[in-house]
């Protein structure tokens, strides 16, 4: 069992039982439409784990166990959420409703540095708790565990940058949004699809995606997460052991110009802005003939970081600054389209050119008529 999900679990003994203390003689006997009803409030969901775990019928109060939920969820079901797992990033009051920047902080319940905060979620009045993500060792022993002790059911459903379209028909099915899981799952079908045909039809450029405040982290071939990066180049980042981490794996100047790519991609806040004029960079291809860029960023990096839904947002961003020809679409439109579905905003021209000034160019305002 996952050591942060032992020390949650004696957190939620200590809490359940002070609350039920606290309950003890304010509960009433059930009346006869209380057991009439029953069997019609819940239902049994299968998820991804193959847990059968009973739900509500009708799921109005959404927890999310992570970053990864938080964002899918968040495209789905926006208003049923009754607290993030993170804050949201800086740039995402540019573009949320106030009334989803001021959720309650639940923390998360895998990895991260915000522990799941149990006495938050189960003042919450959560009706389920949705984990998203690749699934891990133990995990349906854990999740079975949590929701014995704190009386919330906790379903984990699979999420994919391939099987995204899947995540949300289930999440349809799980909230009983059906039409909206469909929506969101033939876009991302869509996205998918048409990138891979991208990429099948090119040759692929050799490309690093370097990372950290001096540019010497690379997102490694072959890593979690690199898939959109080796799906749409040759990713020269070939090492012995490539790290799970979003951090990447370190490596220094001179391995950068053994690979020698002919283009970079510069995660946000690394050195994009200073590495023009460094001469221990001058010798990189990229670098000399300016075919480097700086991952947009907003409200999260686009290239998945973390690994979530805006990987569609990477696809049609680095397929478009890659391979324009084969890439026969406009970006802004695409971009406004996945922010209207996914954000439920309105992106405009001029956040649009400032969201791409380092990485692909601008779209021309057109002059009012």
């Amino acid at each position: 069992m996952n050591k942060n999900v032992k020390r949650l679990l004696a957190l939620v003994l200590a809490l359940v039982m002070s609350l039920s203390l606290f309950a003890c003689g304010q509960k009433r006997q059930p009346d006869a439409a209380d057991e009439g009803t029953q069997t019609e409030t819940t239902r049994v969901f299968t998820d991804s784990c193959g847990r059968e775990v009973t739900v509500p019928a009708d799921i109005q109060k959404i927890a999310v166990s992570g970053p990864l939920a938080q964002m899918v969820v968040f495209a789905i079901a926006p208003d049923r959420m009754v607290g993030v797992a993170n804050a949201w990033d800086e740039t995402a009051k540019e573009y949320f409703d106030a009334k989803y920047l001021d959720l309650p902080l639940l923390g998360q319940l895998y990895g991260g540095k915000g522990e799941l905060n149990l006495e938050t979620l189960l003042q919450s009045g959560a009706e389920v708790v949705i984990d998203v993500g690749e699934q891990k060792d133990g995990m349906a022993d854990d999740l079975n565990a949590l929701q014995e002790q704190a009386g919330i059911p906790f379903v984990h459903i699979d999420c994919y940058t391939g099987s995204m379209g899947d995540t949300y028909r289930t999440l349809g099915t799980l909230l009983g949004k059906e039409t909206e899981g469909n929506t969101l799952g033939e876009y991302c079908d869509k996205i998918y699809n048409r990138t891979n045909e991208i990429a099948a039809s090119v040759k692929k450029v050799n490309l690093l995606y370097c990372l950290g405040d001096k540019g010497e982290n690379v997102i490694a071939k072959g890593s979690y997460h690199a898939e959109i990066i080796d799906l749409l180049s040759n990713n020269l980042a070939v090492v012995e052991s490539p790290s799970s981490k979003g951090t990447g794996n370190e490596v220094d100047i001179e391995q950068i110009l053994k690979w020698n790519p002919d283009v970079i991609l510069f995660a946000p806040g690394s050195v994009y802005a200073t590495v023009g004029e460094d001469p221990a960079w001058q010798g990189v291809n990229a670098i000399k003939n300016g075919t480097y860029y700086e991952v947009p960023i907003g409200p999260y990096n686009w290239m998945g970081f973390p690994p979530s839904v805006q990987r569609m947002l990477g696809m049609m961003w680095m397929a478009k600054l890659l391979y324009p020809e084969a890439a026969d679409y406009d970006l802004y439109t695409e971009v406004a389209e996945y922010f209207r579905l996914f954000y439920h905003t309105t992106l405009s021209e001029d956040a649009y050119n400032a969201l791409a000034a380092n990485s692909i160019g601008t779209v021309e305002v057109k002059a009012a008529a």
